[in-house]
């Protein structure tokens, strides 16, 4: 059953993560999807749960009440919420200027493995970038599916400097294998969260782009991150052998 509750006290991107975050552990509560800009929360359980459970869950900040009850099987739910693929369009977006971008910088003549490097650069750069927009909110997100940042909530934190850090080294071709050897690293921690969230069919947001998008995490959030994966341990190989 999806029930709509409708939640005040929420002023940013943070107080969402953060409701959202509450709401996820609340137990026979499947999905949660909060809107800021209309302060409401999308729960769909397993079983009926009490306002006053899910009150206990948040701060005393937030208030939260029922709205209405929706059959999960009608076709408004679909209506009211974007499609996946617009969703993702930002996503896409992003990733195809890159793409260009990496292919203009070496394309006379074409130099694969130094596309592969602006490539990620630009890519830490960029992602860096949003990230950084709302870096109060990011940590929050992040730690929801990455399992170090779980551990650890103050990686959350430093991530967003660990990727402008590694853009500037593939950028300036400085210290390359060792940024390689980071990129397998955090994007195979964060890659392992991913796919346990996509098996576990939990509907939460991904932080790729920071908060300041609202992505959903799906299989593109595996695909940009393997991508990535596999660029750098081509380019390792590279450059061992060379």
């Amino acid at each position: 059953m999806t029930h709509i509750y409708t939640v005040t006290g929420m002023t940013c991107n943070n107080c969402r993560v953060k409701v959202e975050s509450a709401l996820q552990h609340v137990a026979n509560i499947d999905t949660v999807k909060v809107n800021l800009e209309n302060s409401e929360a999308i729960i769909t359980m397993s079983q009926h749960i009490a306002t006053k459970t899910l009150q206990e869950a948040l701060s005393d900040k937030y208030q939260i009440s029922e709205k209405q009850e929706i059959n999960v099987f009608a076709s408004t739910v679909n209506q009211e919420e974007e499609s996946e693929l617009k969703q993702l369009f930002p996503l896409f977006l992003i990733f195809g200027y890159i793409i260009i971008a990496s292919f203009l910088l070496n394309n006379n003549p074409m130099d694969w493995s130094n596309f592969m490097l602006d490539f990620m650069g630009l890519f830490y750069i960029v992602f860096s970038f949003f990230k950084l927009l709302d870096l109060k909110g990011f940590p929050e997100s992040f730690k929801m599916y990455d399992p170090l940042a779980k551990i650890f909530p103050a990686y959350g934190w430093i991530y967003p400097f660990v990727e402008v850090v590694l853009g500037l080294m593939f950028f300036m071709r400085f210290q390359i294998l060792l940024a390689l050897v980071i990129t397998l690293v955090i994007l195979g921690i964060t890659t392992i969260g991913v796919t346990k969230t996509l098996l576990d069919k939990k509907s939460i947001q991904c932080a790729c782009l920071g908060t300041a998008l609202k992505l959903p995490m799906t299989k593109a959030t595996f695909i940009e991150n393997t991508v990535m994966i596999v660029m750098a341990i081509i380019m390792i190989f590279k450059t061992y052998y060379s």
